[in-house]
């Protein structure tokens, strides 16, 4: 089986309050230097059979109309090697 990743992100014009969160905290925590955090979600499909531009094309098309809010969120699709 193939597993092909779905990478979602805010879009950069979007605030992002959980990455914000994040970066305020890291210096308490002892962890300095980093200027910015943006979370995001990533999707790991187990594919049946081969990753051809078919299939790609359907999970180009169920990422975009149910694993982001295409509004706010970016994504990308990728096969994993």
């Amino acid at each position: 089986m193939a597993r092909v990743v779905v990478d979602v992100m805010l879009k950069p014009e979007i605030l992002d309050p959980q990455g914000q969160a994040v970066q305020r905290a890291l210096p308490r925590l002892g962890f300095e230097g980093i200027a910015d955090v943006r979370q995001g979600k990533r999707f790991e499909l187990e594919v049946e059979g081969p990753v051809d531009d078919a299939a790609l094309a359907r999970i180009q098309e169920m990422a975009e109309t149910f694993l982001a809010n295409t509004v706010i969120e970016d994504f990308t699709v990728r096969v994993d090697s």
